[in-house]
């Protein structure tokens, strides 16, 4: 799939999460695997220990259709993978094999390169793709898995359609996303939708119309705001400790721009204007 075939808001994802202050920016915060909401035991945990522990939640819902496939294999299509901490971490149960569709060719290189490392780069495949359009069969998923990366469509209805149609009959899709909060209008969240240029966010109800319409059942939503707003806060407390460090081998620019956006993000959030969670929906 070639990059001009990207959407508009898929374009951009790609730009920003390619440059070379981003990159280094999630790498060195989030500690290299995941990049997503963490669930936080504690105020002062560590961001990597938490957003793990956010991953092992959501595996959490989906260990009976793992189990269930264990003779003949589960096939796991991330959207949206990152750096493939998730994957990986799923690579841990031997049935498990992953389609990892990213469209950002710098994370799908250290993906790559850290599958190789962990002696799994046969058992996970890395698509320079978007999840607007994915380059599998119908049907050929036992779980889709996305995690924080869906906002970045500017057409979440049919990523949702395309985690449908790549689902088998009674599979399962799990997710999070930072979402507004359902009947929040998007001009009360213009601070956050300039920074991340998109024209609004989904909310828990639009995405259970989205998944309805697309032929899945929501069967869990766990609203965990909370941890949307201690996470933004401990990626800022962090930013600001260490800014010193960053400023090495990060524009300042880029370091004060993402100060100012993660407090809209708190803000926001504190205000109950956003929400945050995780979800689990099942193909009829």
């Amino acid at each position: 799939m070639s990059q001009t075939s990207f959407s508009p808001a898929a374009t951009t994802a790609a730009g920003y999460y390619d440059s070379d202050d981003a990159d280094r920016f999630y790498a060195e915060i989030w500690g290299g695997e995941d990049i997503h909401v963490g669930l936080y035991a504690t105020d002062n945990e560590p961001i990597a220990q938490a957003s793990r522990r956010t991953v092992e939640a959501l595996e959490a819902l989906i260990n009976d259709t793992i189990a269930a496939g264990a003779s003949g294999g589960c096939r796991i299509v991330d959207l949206g993978s990152g750096y493939g901490g998730a994957a990986r971490h799923l690579c841990r149960h031997p049935e498990v094999r992953v389609d990892a569709i990213n469209i950002s060719k710098v994370e799908n290189s250290r993906h790559r390169s850290l599958n190789l490392e962990a002696g799994l780069q046969e058992r996970i495949t890395v698509h320079d793709a978007s999840f607007e359009a994915v380059p599998l069969p119908d049907g050929c998923a036992d779980v889709v898995w996305s995690q924080d990366a869906i906002l970045h469509s500017g057409d979440r209805q049919q990523v949702m359609r395309e985690a449908a149609r790549v689902l088998r009959p009674g599979g399962v899709m799990v997710m999070t996303d930072p979402m507004a909060a359902d009947g929040v209008a998007a001009d009360s969240l213009d601070a956050i939708l300039q920074r991340i240029h998109l024209a609004d966010l989904g909310s828990p109800g639009r995405y259970q119309q989205w998944a309805e319409a697309a032929g899945l059942a929501r069967e869990i939503w766990n609203d965990r705001t909370s941890m949307l707003v201690r996470h933004y806060s401990r990626v800022r407390e962090e930013l600001r400790q260490r800014k010193a460090e960053l400023s090495q081998s990060i524009s300042p620019t880029y370091l004060e721009r993402m100060d100012a956006g993660l407090g809209h993000w708190v803000d926001g959030g504190e205000a109950g204007r956003l929400s945050w969670g995780l979800m689990r929906f099942r193909k009829h």
